[in-house]
């Protein structure tokens, strides 16, 4: 049976059995997809809207159903670390721009602006308290970068915030499998994560599309 025939049997009988039988066959596929977003999302600066909470919160509920294993949580939190020294990077190599003030596509300078407020009130810090907020995390080891923090002392926030957001997500997410009403609407539970995983991205698409729409309207 092909991918696409054993995903359409997962969606059209969504359960425990089906999608762990889906896992066994694919699995490394879905850890990889899995992987590369959280990547992604902590390491490219124009991809905060992935969803990166939601994501390993229900990497965490399906570990509780059996479906995915605790070695999962160590993945996550080699794509959190590794995301953000990759942004780190990004941010050392972009500073002079950034720091001229230049225009750079695709990064909202407010976003930037935004950031370095937490800087300058946590400091280091930021680095670790930024990881529990959507969009800021992703700038903030860009900012870091572009500030020319020392390198050491990057990792070892940057570790302790990646090993603190990934195992606290994947742990809730663990313990809410657990809950019996929830294992009772597996499926529901499953619509659920898919739905609020999309939202971030749907949102930002559809503030897009306003925001171009004013634009093009002409004044009157």
């Amino acid at each position: 049976m092909s991918i696409f025939h054993s995903l359409v049997n997962v969606i059209l009988h969504l359960n425990p059995d089906t999608l762990g039988q889906f896992m066994n066959s694919y699995g490394t596929i879905a850890y990889v997809v899995l992987f590369l977003i959280i990547f992604c999302e902590t390491g490219l600066v124009v991809t905060p809207f992935l969803p990166g909470d939601s994501l390993i919160f229900a990497a965490g509920t399906l570990a509780a159903f059996g479906v995915m294993g605790w070695p999962a949580l160590v993945m996550l939190i080699f794509a959190a670390v590794l995301g953000n020294m990759l942004n780190y990077q990004i941010g050392r190599s972009l500073s002079i721009k950034v720091n001229k003030r230049q225009k750079l596509r695709l990064i909202k300078t407010e976003h930037i602006d935004e950031t370095k407020v937490f800087f300058e009130k946590y400091g280091a810090a930021t680095i670790i308290i930024t990881r529990f907020m959507p969009i800021i995390r992703t700038f903030a080891p860009f900012v870091a970068g572009v500030g020319e923090m020392r390198y050491r002392k990057f990792f070892v926030y940057n570790a302790i915030g990646g090993i603190a957001w990934a195992t606290s997500f994947f742990v809730f997410g663990f313990f809410f499998g657990k809950i019996p009403a929830v294992s009772e609407h597996f499926s529901l539970v499953v619509i659920a994560i898919v739905l609020v995983s999309v939202t971030p991205a749907v949102v930002i698409f559809l503030k897009k599309a306003i925001a171009k729409k004013k634009v093009k309207e002409p004044e009157v």
